[in-house]
């Protein structure tokens, strides 16, 4: 970074620091600062003072970039609130794109395998799933330079690219003992929030949406038509367990697809922001079948807007563990030199009028995020009532309406997941059913999308693992015998028959999908009420949740 640009560091952090004291906002906060204004010119002197002393003195040369964007700014972010936060340039495009959904590449997602980089999985219908790359797939090369010790970032970087130009990708797959090349031509890929669809009973449709993008609302309505259509539905699980949230006018427009039009959906207001309230524009148009809504811990945000609108107008069965309680309206500041700040401004509150964000004061950020036990009395805990008259409470995320044990979700891919036991763990980490499926479909490339591990498949795995020099015991294996069959299963199918038929593998094994099925006709019986309430309420001429 040349002299001239890390000075403009300074100005860039001092814009920060008046986004943040209110200088921006409106003539209220103007006003509070003009009221403050020397301290505050104190105060930015002071730092620029520090800084200036740092700079100068530190025992080892200052780079400004990692001083301000990775420190000042951050930590000042953190006295805040958890989700205030810096975005460095790379960091600022990654979320852009991520929101967007849409980028220029070959399309597909990519993790860490010890020193290399490993393709988790092709996307459906992009350069990489054209050219027949698999999961596990090691990426060797690119452009004929090899790729084993890069980053993430660096790899991603390397495959994206104009649209049109090519990049040669070398691959180490199991099985084969040279690598395999492919010249992949880079392409516009929409990689899309729906990432698991099919019908997990007769007449019901199960739906995982992964987060909140440009497009949730269009794949959601997309996937019901694929299915027959509203009319033919008997019912529909809306999987949001992990859906960390995302863009708000999708979930408006998610929450659109269930609810009545004029309905409303979620409010929001701040200290310099007005309050405002949004609605249904469009309503369910006619698809009125029951609805279960499956949340966890992780269900955050966006996620959280959909459920508590559908939980507070009766429409659907919420069910699973409280969800995460992240309520805070973050505006995103595009600043100078590509970066951002996504600061919060507002809170969000549901139809009922509950707050759904739980207190954060007086806690790290560990804390916050994984020891939710540590909130002992929560002063935003208030008593609402959902529009059939059921108690709910706000304060503290969406509390469902039927909790079941806290179970773990096993993840798709190679990457070890919470929950899972130290045997599970260490084949995960070190890719070994990925591999082990590989050596399989070497010899079989026509196994049929029933397929089901032969007896003794658990006994050669076993054998794999010792081959491979991974440590285990034979209780371990056997007591871990049926989830080995389950996920090598998955991974096979995933990889003959696309990433939707593999996690249909697994969901038909989740205890939770199974038990919204049984409460299908709960759901059923209280969206009936709902609709009850409603059509009383507009042949009466009244407005709800105005």
């Amino acid at each position: 970074m040349s002299k001239n640009r890390s000075l403009l560091l300074i100005p860039l952090v001092l814009v920060v620091c008046a986004i943040v004291g209110g200088l921006y906002g409106p003539k209220v906060a103007a006003t509070q600062a003009q009221s403050s204004g020397g301290q505050l010119q104190n105060d930015l002197r002071a730092f620029a003072h520090v800084y200036s002393v740092v700079q100068t003195h530190f025992a080892t040369p200052v780079k400004p970039n990692r001083a301000i964007y990775d420190g000042a700014i951050p930590a000042m972010l953190r006295t805040l609130d958890p989700h205030s936060s810096f975005y460095g340039p790379k960091a600022f495009a990654r979320m852009q794109e991520d929101q967007s959904g849409r980028y220029y590449g070959v399309g597909m997602s990519i993790v860490r395998q010890g020193d290399s980089v490993m393709v988790q999985m092709p996307f459906p219908g992009t350069p990489a799933d054209k050219a027949g790359l698999r999961p596990g797939d090691i990426i060797y090369a690119i452009n004929g330079k090899s790729a084993i010790g890069l980053s993430l970032d660096k790899v991603a970087d390397l495959l994206k690219g104009p649209k049109g130009t090519a990049v040669h990708v070398s691959i180490m797959r199991a099985g084969h003992p040279h690598p395999l090349h492919f010249t992949l031509i880079r392409a516009e890929v929409n990689h899309g929030s729906v990432d698991a669809d099919y019908m997990a009973a007769p007449g019901i449709l199960y739906l995982h949406l992964s987060e909140f993008m440009e497009t949730s609302s269009q794949e959601i309505r997309a996937a019901i038509q694929k299915a027959g259509g509203p009319q033919h539905l008997r019912g529909m699980i809306l999987d949001l367990r992990d859906n960390p949230g995302g863009l708000l006018t999708q979930a408006v427009g998610v929450a659109s697809q269930f609810l009545a039009k004029g309905q409303l959906i979620v409010s929001h207001r701040g200290r310099s922001s007005p309050d405002v309230k949004l609605y249904a524009q469009r309503g369910a148009d006619g698809a009125e079948f029951p609805l279960v809504v499956l949340v966890n811990n992780f269900t955050a945000s966006a996620s959280e807007i959909v459920s508590g609108a559908i939980q507070d107008h009766d429409r659907g069965l919420i069910v699973g563990q409280t969800t995460f309680g992240k309520g805070l309206v973050q505006t995103v500041f595009p600043l100078s030199d590509g970066t951002g700040l996504a600061l919060t401004t507002a809170h969000y509150y549901t139809p009922s009028g509950r707050l759904i964000q739980r207190p954060y004061a007086g806690m790290s950020l560990y804390d916050y995020y994984y020891a939710r036990d540590k909130v002992k009395n929560n002063p935003n805990r208030i008593e609402k009532h959902t529009d059939d008259g059921r108690i709910v409470y706000g304060g503290g995320g969406i509390t469902p309406d039927v909790v079941l044990p806290k179970v773990h979700l096993q993840e798709f891919f190679t990457e070890a997941f919470d929950g899972a036991n130290d045997f599970q763990n260490n084949v995960l980490d070190r890719g070994a059913l990925l591999d082990f499926a590989d050596d399989l479909l070497a010899k079989n490339t026509k196994l049929p999308r029933s397929w089901q591990p032969p007896p003794g498949t658990v006994a050669k795995f076993g054998r794999f693992l010792q081959k491979e020099h991974i440590p285990f015991t034979p209780e371990e294996l056997k007591a871990n015998a049926d989830w080995v069959r389950l996920e090598l299963r998955s991974k096979v199918i995933t990889s003959l028959y696309g990433q939707n038929a593999g996690m249909e593998v697994l969901l038909n094994h989740d205890p939770e999908v199974q038990e919204a099925i049984k409460l299908m006709p709960r759901a059923e019986a209280l969206e009936q009420r709902a609709h009850r309430i409603l059509l009383a309420r507009q042949r009466a001429g009244e407005p709800w949740r105005q």
